[in-house]
């Protein structure tokens, strides 16, 4: 007899209710947006001595809007009751006896709730970071309910936010459900700050957070800024800095004259917003205007210097204008914040999981299971690349270096680095003609004080006798003072020897020296390396550590100074490494291709190697070599990751047939894994520039065409009736 939910994941409790105090527990710990919304449901069954079942699955794009909706989500769960149980006596059965919807409202940091008694009452109140319960207000409502649609859109994709037995459905489902989701945003528009904001964004701002973010790619995905702007037309009364939000608007409407009449007059307004300086620095970029691009993108620096998308703006206007030592130098001076995790909350280990498969999509025939076994293995060179660990600030900075890399090539970059950064071996012989030139100047000074002493010491004898009492008195008087400062001398010398070999410790672990350690040769004697390149290494830069030491010889020698050189920042110093292992493995295997294709013999790598080889092309921004290893990956094993990376490519190149085939694959795979939400998702963005170009009648044909199960057909036309309800450019044609 089953327990289970019929095309639901559930996770099963232990203890009966243990989800809900672990979410309660972790109220606290939520800084931004919170995590995804939590049912929790407890069923009981009708045969007496059989002990009530807790189970619980995530979710997201319910409607939050009051305890009505919430409640009528938990009851339409009893419905998903397994069927296979009309088979037995109804004494046997179970059934849902109460559920409890919890969702985070991310502006007043609390948790609202909806307890269900089946039959009963529906109880609901929120409970804030004591455990303390209220009575939930109108504005409570509202805050939750858009919360809750922020949280549906900026996850829909978020791949550091992939959770086994997580729900997502449409947050917004017609044209008044949107017209609500406007009206709620225009409401707590200037709250919006308080949800914070994207993590290279160190301060969120009325503009910049993720309430507008959530705007933007919802509006943005569908390329239909009509309502966005009508909306931002409205809070731009207000404060001239919504004007940012509301050109790219226009531009992304295609009425950049407008957009740029906004940016003239807020501009004159509130001339210290950076914001509104980035929109119109891409504007003019868009239009190959570098040089007026350049001086405003330096102004927005001059401005706000805490913010790292200044400098990361200021180094792309340089690297368009092909000054590399000056994009190099604005880099280094990025100021760079800690990545903070997403809020998501622990939960004990389930006593069992439930992950079901709907019936139409395993009959379909198109679903393909990750795979298995060899393909799943590969090329330790490859898996510990370290280019993936990097996020927020560091990836961004990480993606400008390898534009650079990419413009003027590893060489010149290396070049660059060493005209404009002081390197390691040049600080070190600066410090030996500094400590040379101490000890040339304290010598003399030491002889002349002895020749002073020993005047005054004849001036005040009354006989030429004592001159020589006086050279036995300085003799005597000097040895032990000698002796004392030999001793010190001696002291000082052990000190700096055991600095000198701590310092050197350092270096060792710093840097990725070529002597391998014991465990590197263990490790190596295990895998096959990937090092017959004739790549060169990068030399390490002065570190962060000696800036005081650097920067004082040279103010105070010119002829041993550093003229313009600056100290590379560790991170960037570190970033060179990383950039250099990544072009290190993408040089071999472009090199091993060619001379396997040159000897026409085949070219074998895993399935898994493809992909991550096709990441690595990408990062290294050589689209061509990327697409072609992902789509080597799928002969070997299904890879939703390659899948989608190609829907993207073949979108941008206009291939709405094999775009087809990738949306489709991606369907399937998302159905499976409960992800049921049609807009805003990567699959519905790269169909709706498809839509823009072929037409949404060209687009229907060739879905038909591809003669698909009944049941996938019915999941990919809901893109296509998304289109036309809203209207998506190109659905008239």
């Amino acid at each position: 007899m089953t327990e289970t939910l019929k095309d639901i994941p559930e996770f099963f409790e232990t203890d009966l209710g243990e989800s809900i105090i672990a979410r309660s527990d972790a109220l606290g710990t939520f800084r931004e947006l919170g995590p995804p919304d939590l049912c929790h449901i407890i069923k009981a069954n009708a045969k007496p001595g059989v002990k009530d079942v807790g189970s619980y699955h995530y979710v997201s794009g319910v409607d939050a809007s009051s305890s009505a909706t919430l409640a009528a989500y938990l009851n339409s769960l009893t419905y998903s009751m397994d069927e296979s149980q009309s088979w037995f006596p109804k004494s046997n059965a179970w059934r849902i006896r109460s559920g409890i919807y919890c969702c985070f409202n991310a502006f007043s940091r609390v948790d609202v709730r909806v307890e269900v008694k089946i039959p009963g009452g529906v109880e609901s109140y929120y409970v804030d970071v004591r455990g303390e319960r209220h009575e939930a207000t109108a504005t409570i409502w509202q805050e939750t309910y858009l919360s809750a649609v922020l949280r549906a859109i900026l996850y829909s994709d978020d791949s550091y936010y992939r959770l086994a037995g997580y729900r997502k459905i449409d947050p917004i489902t017609s044209l008044s459900a949107e017209q609500r989701f406007l009206e709620a945003v225009d409401a707590l528009y200037w709250k919006g700050w308080q949800l914070g904001s994207k993590p290279e964004i160190q301060v969120a701002t009325s503009v910049h957070n993720h309430l507008t973010s959530g705007v933007m790619k919802y509006f943005g995905d569908s390329f239909r800024y009509g309502p966005a702007i009508e909306l931002f037309e409205k809070l731009h009364k207000k404060d001239p800095e919504v004007g940012a939000l509301l050109a790219q608007s226009y531009i992304g409407q295609n009425e950049e004259v407008k957009a740029v009449k906004v940016l003239y007059h807020d501009l004159k307004s509130a001339p210290m917003s950076y914001p509104l300086l980035h929109v119109q620095v891409d504007l003019l970029r868009s239009k190959g205007e570098y040089q007026m691009a350049l001086k405003l993108a330096k102004f927005a620096v001059d401005i706000t210097p805490s913010e790292f998308l200044t400098w990361a703006k200021l180094t792309e206007v340089y690297i368009d204008v092909e000054d590399y030592k000056n994009a190099l130098l604005t880099l280094n001076s990025c100021p760079m914040f800690t990545y903070s995790e997403r809020d998501m909350h622990r939960m004990p280990p389930p006593a069992r999981t439930h992950l079901p498969v709907k019936p139409d999509i395993i009959s379909s025939g198109i679903m393909e299971e990750d795979a298995t076994g060899r393909e799943t293995e590969a090329d330790s060179n490859l898996l510990r690349l370290p280019a993936p660990a990097l996020h927020g600030t560091f990836s961004k900075a990480y993606a400008l270096l390898t534009r650079l890399a990419a413009k003027i090539g590893w060489d010149d970059l290396l070049r660059c680095r060493s005209q404009v950064f002081v390197m390691e071996e040049e600080y070190r012989m600066q410090k030996a003609k500094e400590e040379e030139k101490k000890i040339s100047i304290s010598q003399p000074r030491e002889e002349q004080e002895q020749e002073a002493a020993s005047a005054s010491d004849a001036k005040s004898a009354s006989s030429p006798t004592l001159e020589d009492k006086a050279a036995t008195n300085e003799g005597a008087a000097t040895q032990p003072t000698e002796g004392g400062s030999s001793a010190e001398n001696q002291q000082e010398t052990e000190e700096k020897e055991e600095k000198d070999e701590l310092t050197e410790q350092m270096e060792n672990v710093n840097l990725d020296d070529d002597a391998p350690t014991a465990e590197s040769e263990e490790k190596s004697s295990h895998s096959p390396h990937i090092d017959q390149t004739s790549l060169e290494k990068p030399v390490q830069a002065a570190e962060d550590d000696k800036k005081e030491g650097a920067k004082t010889p040279a103010k105070q020698e010119a002829s041993f100074s550093f003229g313009n050189k600056r100290l590379c920042e560790r991170w960037l110093d570190n970033l060179f490494m990383v950039l250099y292992e990544d072009l290190r493995v993408y040089t071999f295997w472009r090199t091993e291709s060619a001379h396997y294709r040159a000897q026409q013999m085949p070219y074998r790598k895993t399935g898994t190697e493809w992909e991550l080889l096709g990441d690595l092309a990408l990062r290294l921004w050589h689209e061509d070599e990327a697409k072609e290893a992902y789509e080597q990956c799928l002969d070997h094993k299904f890879s939703a990751k390659s899948w989608m990376r190609l829907l993207e490519i073949y979108a941008k190149e206009g291939n709405v047939q094999k775009a087809l085939v990738a949306a489709v694959k991606l369907t399937v795979y998302h159905e499976r894994w409960y992800h049921e939400i049609v807009y805003p998702t990567e699959i519905a963005c790269s169909l709706n520039k498809l839509i823009r170009t072929a037409g949404l009648s060209k687009m229907q044909n060739i879905l038909t065409s591809m003669n698909l199960p009944r049941p996938v057909q019915k999941l990919m036309t809901r893109y296509f009736d998304y289109g036309e309800l809203f209207k998506v450019e190109g659905y008239e044609f």
